[in-house]
Formats: structure tokens, sequence, C-alpha cells
């Protein structure tokens, strides 16, 4: 590969688009220190604050996605793209990629529709088991298109597609050893299951609510917590902790440490955003997944199905959670037999090369 290699990564706007496009920079950055990186996200979204603390510079747009509980809020949307393609047409031009890789999120749109305008061949790496309106149009005229789950000829061209899993980040794959360390960190002791609970990167309000109100039902059957809440939810869950006085509960808006919270962790409760579940996959972890019902094209459920169709997760519809979601953790916690089956049979879906075997495609289209 010549020196001067430059690469524009594109997306964003969750955890789920962000941490796998980090992935792939510093995947690439590993087989080749000297590859110039550039990232494109949307301005106001996580991207803009997330990609600078791992060390990549970002270009923010000024796209925005349809806002369906207002419609009226969707009148400027046309210029927003129209201002988002120029800006884009302007960066390309002038930073000169080789390649433009979109990760999904509303800015890998605008980049990499004028990166083929401009002849700079484009790779898709799609996470979700069902493909969103976007990708499927970009799939169109991609070189690549690298994918999570089988079955995804039923969006894109078979001939472009490459089954290579989800890129997660490095110290997710490295969990075994880190027990006593992440138990220390948490406060919390070996001698009760601990249950870890993530709702994606901004947390899931059906999912902490049912928490909230089965707290004391899960203490008293013996069950340690880690739990992610979000920002919007940590008053109303430390109120409820407080209320309980108990020090088997770990809380906390967001976890940096989610490589510590896995090694934590005898069983999980998530969302199935396309991230969660790679993540899970590659800790082997017993889960309980409640998808998240509002997700474009409802790609949460299809990502969730693809585990529980071969009985390697549980799942709680989001309507049914505040009903059946504590006990069911309850009922998988008592249970170990099911939890050894499901971590073994999760285990076999886990993709730990994918970072790898996603750089080495986008390379080969220099």
């Amino acid at each position: 590969m010549s020196k001067g290699t430059k690469i524009i990564i594109s997306g964003g706007g969750t955890g789920g688009h962000i941490y796998p496009a980090v992935a792939i920079a510093n995947e690439l950055k590993a087989k080749d220190p000297s590859i110039e990186i550039l990232f494109v996200g949307a301005e106001g979204k996580m991207e803009m604050e997330k990609v600078p603390k791992a060390g990549y510079k970002i270009i923010g747009l000024p796209i925005a996605g349809i806002n369906r509980s207002n419609m009226l809020a969707n009148i400027g949307l046309p210029f927003k793209l129209i201002r988002s393609l120029w800006k884009t047409y302007s960066v390309i031009k002038n930073f000169k990629p080789n390649v433009a890789i979109g990760v999904g999120g509303y800015a890998s749109g605008p980049t990499l529709i004028m990166a083929n305008f401009l002849k700079v061949p484009t790779l898709i790496q799609e996470q979700n088991s069902f493909a969103g309106v976007t990708n499927k149009n970009l799939a169109k005229k991609a070189k690549k298109i690298c994918v999570a789950y089988l079955g995804m000829e039923r969006f894109f061209p078979a001939e472009k597609i490459v089954m290579t899993g989800n890129p997660v980040r490095k110290d997710i794959l490295e969990t075994a050893s880190k027990r006593e360390q992440a138990l220390k960190h948490f406060g919390l002791s070996d001698d009760r299951k601990i249950l870890l609970i993530i709702g994606g990167s901004q947390g899931a309000k059906t999912i902490n609510e049912s928490i909230k109100a089965g707290l004391n039902d899960l203490i008293s059957n013996d069950l340690q917590i880690i739990w992610q809440t979000g920002k919007l939810f940590i008053d109303q869950a430390k109120s409820a902790v407080d209320a309980l006085q108990t020090n088997r509960v770990y809380i906390s808006d967001f976890i940096y440490e989610m490589d510590l919270a896995y090694a934590a962790a005898d069983l999980v409760v998530s969302r199935a955003g396309a991230l969660s579940v790679s993540e899970l996959c590659l800790t082997a972890k017993p889960s309980i997944l409640v998808p998240f019902p509002a997700a474009a094209e409802d790609h949460q459920t299809q990502n969730a199905l693809s585990l529980v169709n071969v009985n390697a997760a549980w799942l709680v519809k989001d309507q049914e959670a505040r009903e059946k979601l504590v006990d069911k953790a309850i009922e998988l916690a008592d249970n170990p037999t099911t939890m050894k089956e499901l971590s073994k049979n999760i285990k076999t879906l886990g993709k730990p090369n994918a970072g790898q075997e996603i750089a080495e495609e986008v390379l080969r289209l220099i």
C-alpha cells in the first residue's frame, strides 16, 4: 500500500454505530500507522464527542433524521440534506480519500452518496440483521458490504456481501481474566450472581421502569446488580436503590468500563442493538433481550430472533417487560443448566476477528 493512504469513516448517532466505526479505524491503524482517517458525523450527535475521545478528527454535517412525532419539524430537512451534500463534496475534494466507509446513521447517507458521485470506492458495514432503507440504496454503488448475519442477500447483491461479524472494542474480547478486578471495581462480592442491565448507550425507559418496580424482588432473590440507566433515569434509579438501603446495586448513567461489566456479569438484560448482540456473543453471556420496538424496520426484534431461534438467548417483548422481565431474570438466574446452555450456544455466534476482516476488505479496495 502506498504512503499517504486516506480513509473516511462516516456515520453515528448511537453507540451501536460509533463503537464499530472506531474499532475499524483502530484495526486500520494497527495494520498501517501512516493511514490518515477522517470521521464524518452529524452535528449535535454523540459521535462529535466520542470520536475525538478515541483520538480521531471528525467533521459534523447539519443532517438530521425524520421527526415522526412532529411532522412540521421536518420542513427544514431537504435544506439540511442539500447543505450536508455540499459540505461532504467539499470535504471529499479536499481530503481526497482512497475509500469511504459507511457504518450507518444520518451522516453516512450524504457522505457515501457524494463519495460514489466523485468515484471514491465505498464500503458499507451493516450491523443489523434487517438492513435500513439508506444502506439498501447505497448498496447499489458500494464495492463491498460487510455484514454480521446470514441471509443478507435479501437486501443486498449477493456478490458484494462479506460475512465478517460486527467489530467490537478490543477490551471486550479479553474479559475472562478480569473477574476479580471487575468485582473490586463495582464493589460487589463473589458469593451471589450478578445481573448486568444495559439499555444501550442512552438507557432504555421500559427496562429501567421494569427493574425499578422489581428491584426488591431481584435483591430478595439473592442477586447483585450492575445497572446502566442512561442520563434521563439516573435520579429515579438512585432514589429506588437508596430506599432499599442496599449495597448490592452498582448504578451509573453510563459505564465506560464495559469489559469489566461483562467480566463481572453472570447474566445480562439488554436491548437488542447490533453492538450489544455482538458483545454478548463474544462474551458468551446468558441474556434476556428486550428489543426496542421503535427501532427502524423493527430491526432489534430481528437481531434478537436470530439468537432466540437457535436457543442462544431469551426474548421479552417491550410491551410485556413491566409484567415479565424481572420474573424472567429471576427464573434464568435460578436455572444454572439453562444459563450454561444459552452461554454455549451464543458463543458459537461470536466473530472475534470482525474488525481485522473489515480492515482487510477496506485495504483491498485501494
